[in-house]
């Protein structure tokens, strides 16, 4: 497949996930505010065709805005979430008809379009694969959504993978240098670039996530009231939340279930925990006795293969991901149970480092040297800093297009919507 067929198959693929998770919303549901911390479901569907536009029909194909107020209205740094609703935006049918015209459009272009390798949008076709990852990661963003949202949503539930016996707890990770980020990944964003040598101390890295039995023994030990776990701002948060559990767990006579898109269930002890924030992971490590990996730690945990001194693109190796090597786009609308895909392990030996649940990390989130933001300063750039923790690995709603061992997630250390869970590691 040459570089535009892989880019039409892209555009194709990402625009019918995005469709097939909104058609069956009512539209009173697409246009409601679900959360303060989310936008409108509506408002994500247009914005994935105004981001296209601006891409694709006039930074690439130079043609004219179809509207210049949409890219006011649908500017992710203009108007914070909670505001959006005030808009005046498009509604269910017009947004379907807009990202419709705009695809159109773009496939028309994509045929006359010569993909220029001395430029750095069009080079293995970038600038395509910023758009499609863009529109898989708002999927997962219009998820995270769905499961805020108060109703049931049609799942699709095939019968679940079926782990096998975890023999080691976890592996120690010798010392020594690896490289860190990529220069090769053709759609790679400003933030995984470039790739440079890293020295990191030898580390003991959790075989597998923690998981939901694991975290309530956390519970059970009071952790959530013990300050001796937490940092002052996590034991502050903790408090001013009031956080006693993971986000949508319950707890009645009969133990502990959690709400799923609606739905409410008995909790599966066996899968990775997940929704919690990166302070509750931090307190828990704390309890267990250890910590949580760096990002150094956590790439070279998953990506780097000892016996050859080569890189891997994914845990199991540079093949794409397949169902029996990593949960990921939605299959489940869950994490799978721990100790699943063993094939798709790393050479240490890690499993589900790539899909399940993002896993927080302890380090911040900071430019590597010599990074350039490109080809827009607010895809990264702007979040650089100590108030943003780094998230590795994807999620069961993570596209395989948008995932890879070199890809970084970030977000504030309170947030629990997202599909975020975490795995331990200690010093040697």
């Amino acid at each position: 497949m040459d570089v535009k067929e892989r880019a039409a198959r892209g555009l194709e693929v990402v625009r019918q996930r995005s469709l097939n998770l909104v058609d069956p919303v009512p539209e009173q549901d697409l246009i409601r505010q679900h959360s303060p911390l989310m936008s409108p479901l509506v408002w994500d569907l247009a914005h994935v065709g105004n981001f296209e536009e601006i891409w694709l029909l006039r930074t690439i194909a130079g043609l004219p805005a179809k509207d210049p107020q949409l890219d006011d209205i649908y500017d992710a740094f203009r108007h914070a979430r909670k505001e959006r609703t005030r808009l005046k935006l498009l509604d269910p049918t017009q947004s379907r008809s807009y990202i419709s015209e705009v695809r159109g459009r773009v496939m028309d272009t994509l045929e006359r379009i010569e993909l220029n390798p001395a430029n750095p949008l069009l080079a293995d076709g970038y600038v395509y694969g910023m758009v499609i990852q863009h529109e898989h990661q708002h999927d997962e963003t219009m998820l995270a959504t769905l499961q805020l949202r108060v109703g049931e949503y049609p799942l699709v539930e095939p019968a679940r993978p079926v782990p096998e016996p975890v023999h080691v707890a976890e592996v120690l990770i010798p010392g020594g240098s690896f490289v860190m980020g990529s220069s090769t990944e053709p759609w790679a964003y400003d933030n995984e670039r470039p790739a440079h040598e890293v020295h990191v101390d030898a580390f003991w890295m959790d075989t597998v996530p923690v998981s939901n039995g694991d975290y309530i023994g956390f519970i059970e030990a009071d952790g959530y009231n013990d300050g001796r776990w937490w940092s002052e701002r996590g034991w502050a948060h903790r408090h001013d939340q009031s956080l006693e559990h993971p986000q949508f767990w319950q707890r009645d006579a009969t133990g502990w279930n959690r709400v799923r898109f609606g739905r409410r269930e008995v909790l599966p002890l066996d899968e990775p925990v997940q929704h919690v924030c990166w302070f509750e992971a931090e307190a828990y490590a704390n309890w267990a006795g250890k910590r949580l990996p760096t990002e150094l730690e956590w790439e070279k945990a998953a990506s780097w293969d000892p016996e050859s001194g080569v890189k891997r693109r994914f845990p199991w190796g540079d093949s794409e991901p397949t169902p029996d090597l990593a949960n990921l786009e939605q299959r489940y609308f869950a994490p799978g149970p721990v100790g699943a895909y063993s094939a798709g392990a790393s050479a240490y030996g890690c499993r589900q480092m790539v899909g399940d649940v993002w896993e927080w990390t302890s380090s911040d989130f900071v430019a590597y040297p010599g990074s350039t933001g490109f080809p827009y300063k607010e895809y990264s750039e702007v979040f650089y800093g100590k108030d943003y923790k780094v998230l590795r690995g994807g999620s069961w709603a993570t596209h395989p297009t948008a995932i890879r061992n070199t890809f970084r997630n970030w977000d504030h250390p309170i947030r629990r919507q997202i599909f975020s869970g975490f795995r331990c590691a200690r010093s040697v």
